[in-house]
């Protein structure tokens, strides 16, 4: 089983300091554990994930790992430095892209990051260089003199992580970095991301409820309810699953399942409207289903294990499914903060 306890190939090839090492680290709001005791470490050079709905503890993490939040219990460090211990040599070791645009809109945005370098004491000797570099890899050096309040969605958030980059950080936080954005945007911010980290030599900590985004990943761990509830490679945990999952639309999904159960012994499951199970050759179980089923079927598909599967084998619910409850969590959790 891919869990925390299962953390292997955290240290990078040639060897050297984790550039996060987890240690039963907990965060509670009141009578709410926001994050419960979990662990874990992340490779230099490593892009680690965090997958999980929104309410799951996945900004609570990277705001106890930033210095932002004190942790409740627990250990953590950054870049080899204790996060509560010497906060200020945290600060100055890791970059941060926070879920919510953090940009003045009305600088251009080289006067954001010139607004950054000063506070990040980086030299005046460098900073026209290091600013013309970080934005150039994120192809907006030709708008550097342009308010940022002209700048697109996608645009605003390249600005964002080069910022993050500017006084060469060993570790890059992103917290959500496309949260709000189409999936066309998306997919270039990433290769974007791919050529900083290689420009720049950089540990990557992420955290997304994006599936596809999750791939971009070396290992993920998936949160669910503040704990971690499986960690390994996109590859590994999907692997695990082994089994297809089907979907069907039904004139009846409450007979539906209650046949395929019966019927099939299978457990089936209703998620975002539509009946959904596991079975080891979908494409083969697909005519005896037309078959013997019993129910009318309007549409039937079959897909390949995903990391929305693996998110189903681990905590039974898709992550969709697991937005609402998540919101009501974190109304309760907001509650606790007062």
């Amino acid at each position: 089983m891919a869990t925390a306890e299962a953390d292997v190939g955290v240290i990078a090839e040639g060897g050297g300091e984790p550039a996060i090492v987890v240690d039963g680290l907990e965060k509670r709001f009141g009578t709410v554990e926001a994050v419960s005791g979990i662990g874990f470490t992340v490779a230099p050079g490593e892009t680690f994930g965090f997958l999980g709905p929104n309410g799951a503890g996945k900004s609570t993490t990277i705001n106890m790992l930033c210095t932002l939040l004190r942790p409740s219990g627990g250990t953590a460090r950054v870049a080899g430095h204790d996060v509560v211990a010497e906060r200020d040599d945290v600060r100055r070791n890791i970059g941060l892209v926070f879920q919510d645009p953090t940009l003045d809109g009305y600088l251009t945005g080289e006067q954001n990051l010139r607004f950054h370098a000063e506070l990040y004491g980086v030299p005046r000797s460098v900073t026209a260089d290091r600013i013309r570099q970080v934005l150039e890899m994120v192809a907006l050096w030709d708008r550097r003199g342009d308010r940022v309040e002209t700048y697109s969605g996608g645009m605003r958030r390249r600005l964002e992580i080069a910022r993050g980059l500017l006084h060469s950080p060993r570790v890059l936080f992103l917290d959500e970095p496309t949260v709000g954005l189409d999936p066309q945007t998306r997919a270039s911010i990433w290769e974007y991301i791919d050529r900083l980290k290689r420009a720049e030599q950089i540990t990557i900590f992420m955290t997304t409820h994006y599936m596809e985004e999750a791939e971009y990943c070396d290992r993920i761990a998936i949160m669910d309810s503040g704990r971690i509830v499986a960690l390994d490679t996109p590859a590994a945990l999907k692997a695990e699953v082994g089994e297809d999952r089907v979907r069907i639309q039904t004139g009846d999904d409450k007979a539906a399942l209650a046949a395929l159960r019966d019927r099939f012994g299978i457990e089936a499951a209703l998620h975002e409207g539509v009946v959904t199970f596991s079975v080891p050759a979908g494409e083969e179980f697909v005519p005896r289903l037309f078959a013997e089923l019993g129910v009318a079927i309007s549409s039937v598909s079959v897909s390949r294990p995903s990391l929305d599967d693996v998110f189903m084998a681990y905590t039974g619910t898709t992550i969709r499914d697991a937005e609402g409850s998540a919101n009501d969590w974190m109304k309760l959790a907001a509650r606790g903060r007062r």
